[in-house]
């Protein structure tokens, strides 16, 4: 952390203590014309300057020079330099004071192996809760509303773990005890996932679904491409499947 500031301050330092090469109006204007009198020596010199026009260009410097002697400079502001300096000192502790509440440098890094016990454990308790799911519905009446509301659950559960022709099923069986225009269009593009382009099955889900949802569903425009791309796989006549993203992601036909 201390390089780390020392070298984003450097510039700042740098700048600090090269004084010489700032320069207010009055300094710059002298050197200005200073190097003007030695250019017309040269001249003169190198016989390009006539006497007359060199005497004349000389006074006329030397006159610009007298004028700029008596341009104002500010005076230094002592109040400015006192600034810098506690910025320069205040930058390096406001780093560890922020760093040091939420950061752990000394902790290790947790080996790959351990994430990889973390990821099979999550996914253990997945399937648990799908098994129970699975459980619970067996003993619920079919066509019940806690077991479309069962279902839907499940169908989630399995789209979590990227299970998406069993969640499509789960999904088909809510649907068959009360349709859902948007539960049908997120069966139809799990299905069309699943097997990697639209099913005959999903479009036809996808075409219910569109009938019967209002206009403003935020997923039409995805169901009516997925037909677009149903009508173009079927004039293709065998053409390779299309590919998809996940539920509720578009794909180009």
């Amino acid at each position: 952390m201390a390089v780390l500031a020392a070298v984003a301050l450097a510039p700042v330092v740098l700048v600090w203590l090269r004084r010489g090469t700032i320069r207010y109006r009055r300094e710059t204007a002298m050197a200005l014309h200073r190097a003007q009198l030695e250019e017309i020596e040269r001249d003169r010199e190198e016989g390009r300057l006539p006497e007359e026009e060199y005497q004349a260009a000389r006074l006329e410097v030397q006159r610009r020079l007298l004028a700029a002697d008596q341009i104002p400079e500010p005076e230094a502001n002592r109040a400015a330099r006192g600034l810098m300096i506690a910025t320069l000192a205040a930058i390096p502790v406001a780093a560890v004071v922020v760093f040091v509440p939420s950061g752990l440098p000394l902790v290790p890094s947790e080996p790959h192996a351990s994430v990889m016990r973390q990821r099979a454990a999550a996914e253990r308790q997945d399937n648990a809760l799908i098994d129970r799911l699975k459980q619970k519905l067996a003993e619920l009446p079919p066509g019940s509303p806690d077991a479309r509301q069962g279902y839907l659950l499940l169908g989630q559960a399995l789209v979590s773990q990227n299970k998406l022709h069993q969640a499509a099923r789960a999904w088909h069986v809510a649907l068959t005890i009360k349709f859902d225009p948007t539960l049908a269009a997120e069966t139809a593009e799990a299905e069309s996932e699943a097997a990697g382009h639209v099913t005959p099955d999903a479009a036809a889900l996808f075409r219910k679904a569109l009938a019967e949802a209002p206009a403003q569903a935020p997923w039409r425009s995805l169901a009516e491409q997925r037909l677009r791309e149903a009508a173009v796989l079927q004039s293709s006549n065998g053409s390779p499947p299309l590919s998809g993203k996940a539920t509720g992601a578009t794909s180009r036909p």
